[in-house]
């Protein structure tokens, strides 16, 4: 079923390519087949004469390094647009992919893209529009729309985020030794404790005298 809906899918466009046949559509590959009301797709078909060519857009969102950023339809005469890639060969059979019009793929690094393309449709001629979706021109008296949206980049913290839960429970407990090592946790246990000598030794101070300076040492 046509993506009509304007939501764009979770994934952008990672190529755009032409079969000859609904048949040898590459794996991982969807084809439009069919127009937004359901008629054929075709962009090579005449409208005169009943022909045996036919062929057909397609498209993959499997992750790559790039994602497709901008498409547009051209004459065969005019000048390729700078930064754009003609969709000549079509990928099942290597013949030319279409005629009079040329499909022209603008890839850019996913990184470094900022909006992509996330769908495309085609729509019968003056059928009607569809919303949140850009018309990039007409082939075989067909409109080629393309649905535009944020690339969502994955962003993550330094080196801390990268490390496994289980190296980051060994952190903890390493963390938690070296504290009972330090004496911090004995710190803990000597808090508030008062450091007296027992009253029955005060009936001779003089030879019971006792500073508690180490205890006091571990308790600061």
């Amino acid at each position: 079923m046509p993506n009509v809906s304007g939501e764009p899918p979770s994934k952008p466009l990672s190529s755009v390519g032409v079969v000859t046949s609904l048949a040898k559509v590459p794996d991982g590959y969807y084809v439009v087949a069919q127009t937004t009301d359901g008629s054929d797709a075709d962009l090579w078909k005449d409208g005169l004469f009943k022909s045996k060519v036919t062929r057909y857009l397609c498209f993959t969102r499997e992750t790559g390094r790039d994602v497709v950023v901008d498409l547009k339809l051209i004459d065969v005469k005019d000048v390729l647009p700078e930064g754009f890639t003609p969709v000549e060969e079509t990928l099942d059979t290597k013949e030319a992919a279409t005629r009079k019009r040329r499909l022209c793929v603008k890839l850019s690094p996913h990184a470094a893209a900022e909006t992509a393309v996330f769908d495309i449709q085609i729509v019968a001629k003056s059928r009607y529009h569809l919303v949140n979706y850009t018309c990039i021109g007409e082939i075989n008296n067909m409109g080629v729309w393309y649905l535009k949206g944020d690339v969502l980049q994955r962003r993550s913290s330094p080196a801390a985020s990268d490390a496994p839960p289980s190296a980051e429970r060994r952190t903890a407990e390493k963390s938690d030794y070296e504290r009972q090592s330090s004496g911090s946790y004995a710190t803990t246990a000597l808090h508030d404790v008062p450091f007296a000598v027992s009253e029955r030794f005060y009936q001779r101070p003089e030879q019971f005298h006792y500073s508690f300076s180490a205890e006091r040492s571990i308790a600061v």
